[in-house]
Formats: structure tokens, C-alpha cells, sequence
């Protein structure tokens, strides 16, 4: 389970998903990034991950008339996914975010 994610840039893997956000995050990071944003980047990338999985479960769902329905529902329904994948990361995940942060350290070993 060591070798998870490849030496990639996860800046432009990310960046494709969800906006630019999370890669700018990424690459900002530098040579001397505090372990604390290096966590906090992985969880990230872990949360946009699991969305992105999670995203076609909902997708075959109709919509429910006690909420109207529409492009509201759409809309709420995919921050709600959003919402989803950051609590499944925050509460320990997939350990994708332990692999992504032990590559963002050794990158920035690298880099030194």
C-alpha cells in the first residue's frame, strides 16, 4: 500500500476534477511546506477523490418530490456529494491522503 500514488503532478491531476483550487494548493506548497498544509492538501485530494467516485451513485436517482425537484435539486445534490467526500476523508477515508502526503514529503525531500 506504499506506492498508492505515482510520482505525478497532482496539481494537474487535481486540477481537471475541481477547478484549479486544489492544484494551485498543491504546487504552492514549495520546498518548505508545513506538515500541517501538506495534510491538509492530501485530505483535500482524498475528498475530491472520493466525490468524484461517489458522484454516478447519485446520479441514477430521480428526483424526489419532496424537494422540488429541478435544477436546484441538481445543484444541491452535488454539493451534498461534495460535503460526502470531505467527511469520509476527515474521518480517516480510504488512507488515499496518507499516501498523497507521504509522496508530497518525499517530493519535498527531494526538492532540498
Amino acid at each position: 500500500m506504499e506506492n498508492l500514488v505515482p510520482a505525478l503532478e497532482l496539481g494537474q491531476a487535481t486540477g481537471a476534477a475541481r477547478g484549479d483550487d486544489l492544484g494551485r494548493t498543491l504546487r504552492t506548497l514549495g520546498k518548505h511546506a508545513d506538515p500541517k498544509a501538506v495534510r491538509a492538501a492530501a485530505e483535500e485530494f482524498e475528498a475530491v477523490f472520493l466525490s468524484t467516485m461517489l458522484a454516478p451513485m447519485f446520479k441514477g436517482l430521480g428526483q424526489d418530490d419532496m424537494f422540488g425537484g429541478g435544477p436546484g435539486e441538481e445543484t444541491y445534490r452535488s454539493l451534498l456529494v461534495d460535503e460526502y467526500g470531505k467527511s469520509i476523508a476527515k474521518s480517516g477515508g480510504l488512507g488515499i491522503a496518507d499516501a498523497v502526503e507521504r509522496e508530497l514529503l518525499r517530493m519535498q525531500e527531494v526538492a532540498k
